[in-house]
Parts: structure tokens; sequence; C-alpha cells
């Protein structure tokens, strides 16, 4: 039977936009943070990282640039588009980037995004800060369905995936482009209810 109601929403349109993005922190005292201008210079950097760059879209030219890309990532929280926070110690420089792109309120959606600069990696700090934004997006902000999708040359990625209690739902063929060319994807999924 087809119901002649609309659907409704998954999270009401203005949830983000009236808030302030919080701090969310993390055990051995590392936080989730908005960036700030004056992380600029950390942005930039990662951006000239082998890794990073092999594996995220993250292309920053100069400091300048950096400073806009985190002015954009305060216009697409108001925008209820992306929810980006620094991986930090309390009063430190970022060591990663993670959060979500592709928000999608309406459908209750949205995709993760995260990179760590080599200090910071092989410490479990990835894991612990994807589960917690994952609880952050099913539980404070109402999402329904997380995507968490990657390169399949990159295990590192599974890894975390795995870890922080994500399903494997499957490989998408070429279906990324990096810079060597198209790459198949993997693509793992937390719905409501998994955690």
């Amino acid at each position: 039977m087809i119901s002649n109601s609309p659907i409704p929403h998954v999270v009401p349109a203005g949830r983000m936009a009236r808030a302030e993005q919080p701090v969310l922190t993390l055990s051995g005292g590392w936080e989730l943070r908005p960036w700030q201008a004056e992380d600029a210079d950390v942005l930039f950097a990662a951006g000239q990282d082998r890794t990073i760059r092999l594996w995220n879209r993250l292309l920053v030219n100069s400091p300048e640039e950096a400073r806009q890309r985190i002015e954009r990532m305060r216009r697409r929280w108001q925008a209820e588009l992306a929810a980006i926070w620094a991986v930090a110690r309390p009063d430190g420089a970022p060591v990663g980037l993670i959060g979500w792109g592709d928000i999608d309120l309406q459908g209750g959606s949205a995709e993760i995004v995260y990179w760590l600069l080599p200090a910071a990696r092989g410490a479990g700090v990835a894991v612990e800060a994807t589960r917690r934004v994952s609880r952050w997006a099913l539980d404070d902000l109402g999402l329904h369905r997380l995507r968490l999708c990657h390169s399949t040359a990159n295990p590192a990625s599974c890894r975390v995936a795995d870890k922080a209690g994500y399903t494997l739902e499957g490989t998408q063929r070429s279906a990324l482009l990096h810079a060597d060319g198209w790459h198949d994807q993997h693509l793992h999924a937390l719905v409501q209810g998994d955690i």
C-alpha cells in the first residue's frame, strides 16, 4: 500500500545550524574540536604529507588556502553539509582531521572522512575518534546510516572501519579517483542499532 503522507525528514533542518559545533572528548587526553584559523599551518603541512595525499583529496597549496578551507568548514557546518573536527590535545595543535561530509539530514546519512599526521598514527586514535564521531552522528544529531569508504589498496582504513564497528557491505568498482588513477573502494556502514 502506498501512503499519501510525505516521508518525514530523519533529522529536522536547523538542528546543526542552531547549535555551536561541540568539542568531543577522547581518552588519553585527546579531544575533537572545531578547526581554528590559527591551525592553518598544520592543515597546509598535512596537505604536503605523502600518505595523506595518497588516500585523501586534501590539496592545500598555501597557508592562505588552508585558512580558506577552515572558514569553509565553518560555513558547511552552518549550511548543515559537513561537521569536521581537528584531532588535538587541549590547547594543542591538531594532529589530524575527522568528521562528516555529504551530510543528508533529510535522508539521515553521512560519510566519514579522516586522516592523521605521522606522529599520531598507529596508536588507536583514528579508531577511537571514529567511534566518537559515529556516536555523535547517530545519538546526538540523529542520523540513521553512516558510510566509511576507502580504497581497497588502503588496509589501514579497513582496520579502522572494522575496529570501529562498521560492517563491510561490499566493493564499489572504480569508484574513487586518486592521483594514480581510479581505485575500487570498500563500502562499510554503521546504522542505528549497530552500537
